[in-house]
Formats: C-alpha cells, structure tokens, sequence
C-alpha cells in the first residue's frame, strides 16, 4: 500500500503540472498567428493523450490502494495475548463445574439419534454435507434457547431487530467481512447479494452513511437470524453431529456509541456478562479467553470466546465471540455522530456477541444434562417454553 501511495504522490505533481500547461496554452491560443496556432495544437492533442494516459493509471492507483487499505487490520490492544491460533488464547476465568458421569456416557448425536431428533443422512441428501434435520423435542429444545435469548436482551432494553439475510458487498466490507471471508460466504452472484454469515453485518449497517446525535447514542440492538456459513477449508473436521455445519441461527447483541475507549471496555464487559447470564441459565460449565493475536480477525481490536464444555469432545468448545472494534467498522461505513457540546463529526465506536447460537449451544445441553435412563435434563429457565417439563 505505501509502495503504491508513494507511485501516486509521484504522478500527481506531474499530472497537475501537464493541466496547467495545457489550460495555459488554451489561454494563449487567441494571440496566435494561424502558422502557431496549429503547432500548438499538435503539442496540446499530444499533452491531451499524455493527461489520458496518466489520469488512467491514477484511476489505477486509486483502485490499488483501496484494495490495499481495506485488508489493513486493525490495531489489536496492547493486553491481547501473542499467539499464533487458537492455542495461545489465555482463559480468563472458569465457571461452573465439569461433569463427571457415573455411566456410560453418550455424544449429542448418539442422544438425538436414538431418539429420532437428529437426521443428518436425510438431510445431506437433500441439501449436502454439514446439514441437519431437527425433529420433535429437539426441535422445541432449539427453539426454546433462541427465544429464551431474545426475551433475555429484550429485557435488557435492547431493540429487537428482524435483520435481512441477504446483504450487499457493501455490508459485507463495511463490518469486515470482506475482503478476505468470501471463500466462507453464499453468494447470490446474479443479484450481488450474500447470505449472511452473522446478523452482526445488517444490524451494524444500520447507520450506515449517517450522521447521529450523540444524544441518541449508544444503540443497542438485539437480532434472532439465520446465519449460513460455507465452512471452506474445514474438510473432514467436526464432521460428525452438529458442531461446524452450514446453516444455523443466533442471538446476536450489537453496540453502537460514542467514540470513547473506556465506554467501549465497559460496553465489551457488558456484552459478555449478558452471555454469561444466558449460559449460567441454561446451566452449562463454561470459560471466557483472551483471543490471542494470530486467532484476531481482521476487523476486531479485543476479543472475548467463550466456550462450554463438551463432553464428547472432553474439552472446551466455542460458542460465543464478543468483539470491540472501536471506530474499524465505522470508518468503513461512513457510521458518524455529532458531539453535543462541540458540534464536531466523529466516527461511532462498535461492538458485538453471541448471545446464543444454535444448534451448536445444542451439544453441551445435551452432553452436560443427559441421565443414565436416556432423558435430558430441562433447565429450569427453559421449562415455560417447553411446557413445563422438567425432562425430555
């Protein structure tokens, strides 16, 4: 980028300095005698074709150095952890207690299968591999988390939102996803749309190109969505059950405010504690990490996983992500605000996470509350929306 930035500053004073000449003598061709007119005229067709040439790769430049700027991460803390992968993240705090079974225990597709709640063969033949069928209490059990998510943020006072699935390329670059996620994403290439991999790329486009009062800032919003993903990359890993698959849906909670640091750590805190209320509702062992810097992504400045604990896997699993941005994505979606007292324009700072996603949230309900006669424990906070039951 800097290599093309300086090729630039390079052909700029050339260009200006050609259209000056070439204004200059337009100036001067009325004092010209016939004979100098037309010399001039051959000098001024031939500066005409030199500008072309060089406002051509200006254009050229121009493109580059874009292409260039928007694979530029942002700035990762000074706490994030080094790292090369997910190894070097550094678990904060542990909450909950591991399960110890006293019989033999059973993985979440074991469970479903036995029971007729989970069909992966039916639905890889009609839609491919990494694709499911959910059935009866699983069904009920999938949707009850995600409601039980929503009803938990709403309560919070955030904004409900029934975000679009389908987003243009320009929404996708925006919040960060591209360039670089277009391997991972379904695009509708007819139309210049794509599926949309988190509801995080819509909700945050919101406000997109606007200027906001800081007064009506920060924005809290809270999105149930599907969320399609290609999973490129990742052949014969997790192919069992439902923990990497194409289609599944969130919860996903989205933080627009002023452009202040601390704010922005106290809303990030926040964020991960209304994840923690849902998971220590939902009864479920979990631990929060420190993403370290080569697991980052692109667009995030600080990162929060957390991750529950499987049984199956006898390890930690990923199920929430909470990310701050400061101003990355606001810069790129022209996302602004005007300062109350001194009436200057800044860009919005933005955060987001995983309230809930599902059916990968799924696993460890199923795993950490299973019993020996093969019913699955019902936590308390989801029993109004399955009945009642205490068991399925």
């Amino acid at each position: 980028m800097l290599e093309l930035d300086a090729q630039l500053r390079g052909l700029i004073p050339e260009l200006d300095g050609l259209r000056a000449a070439q204004k200059q003598a337009g100036k001067a061709m009325g004092k010209l005698s016939p004979t100098e007119r037309d010399a001039v005229l051959v000098e001024q067709r031939e500066l005409k074709g030199r500008i072309q040439g060089l406002e051509t790769r200006e254009g050229e430049l121009q493109a580059a150095i874009r292409e260039q700027l928007l694979l530029v991460p942002n700035v990762p803390d000074q706490e994030v952890p080094d790292g090369i992968d997910d190894t070097g993240n550094v678990e904060v705090r542990r909450v909950g207690a591991v399960p110890s079974f006293s019989f033999s225990q059973k993985s979440h597709d074991e469970i479903a299968v036995a029971r007729g709640w989970l069909d992966v063969e039916r639905a890889a033949t009609m839609a491919g591999s990494r694709n499911y069928l959910l059935f009866a209490e699983l069904a009920l059990l999938h949707d009850a988390v995600l409601r039980l998510a929503l009803e938990h943020m709403v309560k919070k006072g955030f904004v409900p939102v029934d975000p679009p699935l389908l987003v243009r390329d320009e929404v996708m670059i925006g919040t960060g996803f591209f360039p670089g996620g277009e391997e991972q994403t379904y695009r509708v290439a007819e139309d210049g749309l794509n599926l949309i991999v988190i509801a995080e790329a819509p909700v945050t486009a919101i406000h997109a190109d606007q200027i906001l009062d800081e007064s009506d800032l920060p924005k809290r919003y809270v999105a149930r969505s599907a969320c399609f993903r290609r999973e490129a990359g990742t052949y014969g890993k997790d192919t069992k059950g439902l923990y990497r698959v194409h289609q599944f849906q969130k919860v996903e909670q989205v933080v627009i405010d002023v452009a202040d640091e601390a704010r922005s750590r106290r809303h990030h805190e926040d964020i991960v504690r209304n994840s923690e209320e849902v998971l220590a509702a939902l009864e479920l062992p979990y631990r929060v990490v420190a993403v370290c810097g080569g697991d980052l992504g692109v667009p995030q400045a600080f990162k929060y996983d957390i991750e529950c604990w499987m049984p199956s896997r006898q390890n930690w699993g990923e199920t929430h992500s909470a990310s701050r941005f400061y101003d990355y994505q606001a810069r790129r979606l022209k996302m602004r605000y005007r300062e109350t007292t001194s009436r200057k324009v800044a860009h919005c700072h933005t955060l987001n996470n995983t309230v809930i996603a599902s059916p990968r949230i799924l696993i460890p309900l199923l795993e950490v509350h299973q019993r020996a006669d093969g019913r699955v424990h019902v936590p308390q906070a989801l029993r109004p929306y399955l009945g009642g039951r205490e068991t399925i």
